[in-house]
């Protein structure tokens, strides 16, 4: 098989939740301990921190990997979904796993494959977990792809769980509460290993509580033990200072960040907690987790987050997709000194744009497309749904030709924004 052939074979024949959406959703781990048998448990061999939230995963996850890659460790980072290449989501050191080692992983467990039929999400995971085994790392961050009692990666035994904010994204599937949402979340904390919350929110802190007090770990609200303040004067530079606060100490860290979006903040407060309950596992200093964070895109390959891809006029694109994610990123799109503001914007099939669209402001320029997955939504229903807000704009097929539109009708003093989709974001970049 080929590179190009093996793709192939793992989307046509597997259902994968990017493309197809809740039919993709397995709700056991039946099959992931089936394959996890068959390879021999390869995640015993190093270890692991485990990765849950709504928002912000994602950055902590590449933020934490960068932390350790400075300070010398040989670091696996699993995350997904892509956005340019299916390797993205399977790293060592940054550095994404060959395109042979995914051909010979399919091939030389096909079998099992054929017997088992995975999802796209089980068998990417038994992927990487064998990866990071083969090549043996000293260390794994695992990001939960959905929810995290059920999730394929929930087979680990990690030495920390992080989970990030909680709030209002699948939750025809994890629950219609954000109480339910938070158990399923909080099925990542094991017996006697430590759990860093990133946010105390008044829905979840007691389930997180109580499911911390049955599996006696340690629990660790980062929001109560530090403070974040971003500087508002970073203009569109590819870095952004911060300070951190210690709640206990009052004492002040400061640092610079290549993750320029406002609501790296609270993520930052997770990545900071984070490190001072690794410095129990790792040796880890305070240049290292500075380093880290400063130097994480150059050193994971994070793309994506509040990330400027144009000049003159101004295109920034956002990977965030939920109301509480494109709050932060509307909110700072607003902030932006600008004449006109220009949104390319699309959405899965199964998004509930109402809980959406209302918070897109009215005195926008749209224009509405669809991605080029088949659980993208169609451009006109979106358009429709947009005209029922008072967003206004033309309906584009593809994402292309819904850039090539904005730039072609903004100034240089404009802003265009491309978003409401990581898949949206994928075919731009």
């Amino acid at each position: 098989m080929t590179y190009e052939e093996t793709i192939e074979f793992l989307y046509g024949q597997l259902p994968a939740y990017h493309r197809v959406g809740k039919a993709a959703y397995k709700d056991d781990l039946g099959n992931t301990v089936i394959l996890d048998d068959h390879l021999g448990r390869p995640h015993k061999k190093y270890m692991k921190i485990h990765v849950a939230g709504t928002n912000g995963k994602g950055s902590v996850s590449h933020m934490i990997a960068s932390v350790l890659q400075e300070a010398g460790y040989r670091t696996g980072l699993y995350t997904s979904p892509h956005i340019r290449d299916f390797r993205e989501r399977i790293r060592i050191n940054g550095k994404m796993i060959a395109e042979q080692d995914v051909i010979d992983f399919v091939q030389d467990n096909m079998s099992i494959l054929e017997e088992v039929h995975p999802s796209f999400f089980e068998m990417t995971v038994a992927m990487a977990l064998n990866y990071f085994a083969v090549n043996r790392v000293d260390v794994a961050i695992i990001e939960v792809g959905l929810g995290g009692r059920l999730d394929s990666t929930n087979i680990i035994d990690p030495v920390l769980s992080v989970i990030t904010n909680i709030g209002h994204d699948h939750m025809d599937l994890l629950g219609d509460t954000l109480e339910k949402v938070a158990g399923e979340k909080a099925g990542i904390i094991k017996r006697g290993r430590p759990v860093v919350i990133s946010e105390s929110q008044p829905e979840s802190e007691n389930v997180f509580k109580a499911r911390a007090a049955e599996k006696d770990s340690a629990i660790f609200f980062a929001d109560r033990m530090f403070s974040c303040r971003l500087d508002n004067s970073y203009g569109l530079n590819p870095e952004r200072k911060y300070e951190i606060i210690e709640t206990a100490t009052g004492r002040i860290t400061q640092g610079v960040t290549s993750l320029t979006g406002d609501y790296q903040a609270a993520n930052l407060k997770a990545v900071f907690a984070s490190f001072a309950v690794l410095r129990d596992f790792f040796k880890l200093g305070k240049n290292h987790l500075l380093k880290g964070v400063r130097n994480v895109v150059v050193n994971t390959g994070l793309e994506g987050r509040w990330q400027v891809v144009a000049h003159n006029p101004l295109v920034i694109c956002d990977t965030g997709h939920n109301p509480e994610g494109l709050k932060y990123v509307i909110n700072q799109l607003a902030s932006l000194n600008k004449d006109k503001l220009h949104v390319v914007a699309g959405f899965v099939s199964d998004k509930d744009t109402d809980s959406v669209l209302p918070l897109f402001p009215a005195d926008a320029i749209y224009y509405f497309t669809k991605a080029s997955v088949p659980r993208a939504m169609d451009e006109l229903i979106l358009m429709k749904a947009g005209a029922a807000y008072g967003l206004r704009g033309k309906a584009y097929s593809n994402v292309g030709s819904a850039l090539s539109a904005a730039l072609n009708n903004a100034g240089v003093n404009d802003v265009i924004f491309v978003g409401g989709s990581t898949f949206v974001v994928a075919d731009i970049l």
